[in-house]
């Protein structure tokens, strides 16, 4: 089966690992500051890494002090995780609408969801292209409420020049192996905000203070530590930040290829009936994560099944959000977002990734376009 997500590991990947295993630091050491620094200089901001994207996602919710009584509007086309966090901390998540085009979340749908209880309003970069953050960055402002990216997708990616990482108050990353670049399991904070990354990185080592200017017994001994908020041991083993400042090496590699096979994709695509191709908007440079057709004509399960069948490993991004039955048994509906929901009635994601050879990426043209013809 030809996936439709795959990892690059090189031998390079592996001495760093292995590297950071004959070392005297398996967690907590020198390769997570080493990591979290190269991060850094791709995202534009400084960055706390933590053991997975969700793990980002609930440090980020945490680090904005949302909690029971706040709103967090976001999009229900991403992962359950974008909203899940949330809805954990207490919050409750007000879902507003996609654009049409792009299925990132509308900032005019954001603007109309704003009330009075509102703290965040959380953005996700589908399938690595950025969201419009100038107008979020408005709605989230009007609202005296904290602007979240959630760009699990869309690592290596920019909006206007500027990287992801800058364009929101907190910005949070994924690398799961399927991702723009992997650590096996692992993901990361971005803020501009020392003020937030301080409390990002405090929730994320299990709450633990040690600086004693701000100890409330400061002189208990030389080993003393105190807890001032709940925190969480979300951190990231040494021997996984290795992998990642190897992988961050080959960032442009990656993107370079990911963006000429999605050229090429939309060049043997374009003449084919029955499908709608991805829009990328002139103002973005996004490193795609997904290649998310839409599959018109009511057909999308067919040729998910005929595509599968055959051997290509494609896939379905997302189920809006508000339909699984945690949040049904909430009392969350379905036709809350049309666009969403339209849009998911026809989204097949085709195989993208690194190693994916043009013979390969062939195939699975070929093979939709017999499918599609049939």
């Amino acid at each position: 089966m030809l996936p439709y997500g795959r990892q690059n590991v090189t031998d390079a990947d592996i001495e760093a690992v292995t590297a950071a295993l004959r070392s005297d630091w398996l967690t907590t050491g020198p390769k997570v500051d080493l990591f979290e620094n190269d991060l850094g200089r791709i995202a534009g901001a400084p960055c706390v890494s933590v053991s997975n994207g969700t793990a980002a996602l609930h440090t980020a919710y945490a680090a904005a002090g949302i909690g029971r009584g706040d709103e967090v509007i976001t999009t229900p086309m991403t992962f359950y995780a974008t909203a899940g966090t949330a809805s954990m901390l207490g919050a409750t998540v007000v879902f507003a609408d996609v654009e049409e085009d792009t299925a990132n979340l509308d900032p005019y749908a954001a603007e109309a969801a704003v009330t009075g209880r509102t703290r965040a309003v959380a953005a996700v970069d589908y399938a690595g292209h950025p969201a419009e953050y100038d107008q979020l960055r408005k709605v989230a402002d009007s609202a005296d409420a904290v602007l979240i990216a959630d760009a699990a997708h869309a690592i290596g990616s920019t909006y206007r020049g500027r990287p992801v990482g800058t364009l929101a108050d907190l910005t949070t990353f994924s690398f799961f192996p399927t991702k723009n670049l992997t650590t096996g399991e692992g993901g990361a904070v971005a803020s501009t905000s020392p003020d937030l990354l301080q409390r990002a990185r405090t929730f994320r080592t299990v709450g633990l203070v040690r600086d004693r200017a701000v100890m409330r017994f400061p002189d208990e001994g030389p080993w003393h530590q105190e807890v001032h908020e709940f925190g969480l041991n979300y951190r990231l083993p040494d021997v996984l930040a290795a992998m990642g400042s190897s992988q961050l090496r080959r960032l442009p590699a990656f993107k370079a290829r990911r963006t000429a096979l999605s050229a090429r994709y939309d060049e043997l695509l374009a003449d084919v009936d029955g499908l709608r191709l991805p829009v990328t908007r002139e103002h973005v440079d996004p490193m795609r994560h997904l290649y998310p057709v839409r599959v018109l004509g009511g057909r999308r399960r067919e040729v998910f099944e005929r595509m599968r069948a055959a051997g290509i490993g494609v896939q379905v991004n997302y189920i809006p959000v508000y339909w699984h039955p945690v949040y049904a048994d909430l009392g969350y509906r379905r036709g809350m977002c049309p666009n969403a929901e339209a849009f998911y009635a026809e989204e097949l994601s085709l195989p993208l990734f690194y190693d994916l050879s043009d013979a390969d990426q062939d195939r699975v043209v070929d093979t939709l376009r017999t499918v599609l013809e049939s």
